[in-house]
């Protein structure tokens, strides 16, 4: 597979042209029915995915309520980022709402080519950090803010408050 025709959104545009097309060369496509758990909070961070189309809810479980959704992803973006950091375990559950078309990833060959080729390494890697975990802590305090801020400010998509 190539980068050409595979839309340059998320973490694939972020990439260099070289570096995605090696990264995409480790990819096969994947169909996940509606409503499928792909993992849970806790289970072995083998693989990972990014979305080509439809739509994947990452929960938490919170004890005597059950998964509480803590974002949605979409088109272009990476599910998963706990294949990449020891313990290799993921952080947060993930759910299809709907089909999903991915492309997936097996963790032990990307971490292997990652090891091989230094450059190729140290673009996913940054990719990852700031594509992936950037936005998921953002989305994260901005979440927090919504429920734990004072009753009358709402948090703002960008971290600010507006009265």
């Amino acid at each position: 597979m190539t980068g050409e025709g595979h839309g340059t959104r998320g973490i694939l545009g972020a990439l260099p042209p070289e570096h995605r097309d090696r990264l995409l060369g480790f990819a096969r496509t994947v169909s996940l029915p509606g409503g499928d758990r792909i993992f849970d909070e806790g289970g072995a961070a083998d693989r990972f995915w990014i979305i080509r189309a439809g739509m994947v809810v990452l929960d938490v479980y919170e004890p005597g309520r059950g998964p509480t959704v803590v974002e949605t992803l979409g088109e272009g973006e990476l599910l998963g980022w706990s294949w990449l950091f020891e313990p290799y375990r993921w952080h947060l559950g993930a759910r299809t709402r709907g089909v999903v078309e991915a492309y997936e990833f097996d963790a032990h060959q990307v971490r292997a080519a990652i090891d091989e080729d230094p450059a190729f390494g140290l673009a996913v890697t940054r990719c990852v950090a700031a594509v992936a975990i950037g936005r998921r802590l953002r989305a994260a305090r901005t979440r927090l803010l919504d429920l734990y801020g004072p009753p009358d400010r709402k948090a703002t998509a960008t971290g600010g408050e507006v009265p």
